[in-house]
């Protein structure tokens, strides 16, 4: 939709400029953060029910839909979804800020229980839902039979690859990334939004999408924490190996455990901690 990023003017203030130009008013290039309703429901006449808002960097917002709903557990496959489309919304002029997804026969529709509130931030993935209980949706793919390996100083060089394909954060700053890379580093897609959790879900939308579950084989490198909601995603779509620049929590290595899934933290530079399943990273 191009709508990605955004010009503004703000005041630069530089306290070591020249005398006489330490404030300067220049242009600036933001992100987006929209609202996107996502509706489901069974085929027929009559408007799907409201699932989900979450606010998102606009673009790839059906794959951000089908990821969401696979992670989820919402749907299994492609083959759940009859069809997916972006609506225009209320607004004038269009923002195009609703997806309308239409299951396939025989799907159920999904239950809006006021205790499962599925409202999400741009910074928080389930902060919505009632309880612990509620996201420890189980995956369908047996993570822990995965037998992928990757050697250390190949998983090393993955940040530097991800943060090169980052166009929407090389001119904002602001956007998080997620990227899935083969076990032998090459970079598959990028997703990059204002939200850890909506990156991921695009990318694993896009992976539904091309009925490329479940990614086994591959390893999922995120920019910035591994969180809970982070390390259900990741299960949900079959990946063995979830690493990121920051600092995972103690739930995801939690989870990862019981997942059977490897989990890298702090992987910057040449170091890297590895909290879980390390035998899957070897050091030569």
């Amino acid at each position: 939709m191009g709508r990605a990023t955004e010009r503004r003017g703000v005041i630069r203030i530089d306290l070591d400029a020249v005398q006489g130009r330490t404030s300067v008013r220049r242009p600036d290039n933001l992100s987006v953060e929209e609202p996107l309703e996502i509706r489901v429901g069974p085929a027929g006449p009559g408007r799907r029910r409201p699932l989900a808002v979450t606010m998102r960097t606009p673009g790839d917002d059906l794959d951000l839909a089908i990821g969401f709903l696979l992670t989820e557990g919402l749907i299994r496959s492609a083959d759940d979804v009859h069809t997916a489309q972006l609506c225009a919304g209320a607004e004038t002029p269009n923002t195009y800020n609703v997806v309308d997804v239409v299951l396939a026969p025989g799907v159920p529709e999904p239950a809006t229980d006021p205790t499962r509130n599925f409202y999400t931030t741009s910074s928080c993935g389930v902060c919505g839902k009632a309880s612990i209980d509620a996201v420890r949706t189980r995956s369908l793919f047996p993570v822990h039979d995965d037998p992928v390996t990757v050697p250390a100083a190949l998983l090393a060089e993955v940040p530097e690859r991800l943060r090169a394909a980052q166009r929407g954060f090389e001119r904002t700053g602001g956007l998080h990334a997620a990227g899935l890379f083969t076990s032998d580093g090459e970079l598959v897609v990028l997703r990059e939004d204002v939200g850890r959790h909506n990156a991921v879900d695009k990318v694993i939308g896009w992976a539904v999408r091309e009925r490329r579950l479940p990614l086994a084989g591959h390893l999922l490198m995120v920019s910035g924490r591994a969180s809970f909601e982070l390390t259900q995603k990741a299960w949900m779509a079959g990946l063995p190996l979830l690493a990121a620049v920051s600092a995972p929590s103690s739930l995801a290595v939690d989870l990862a455990e019981e997942a059977g899934m490897t989990l890298v933290g702090f992987l910057r530079g040449r170091t890297m901690n590895v909290y879980a399943r390390p035998e899957r990273v070897v050091v030569s």
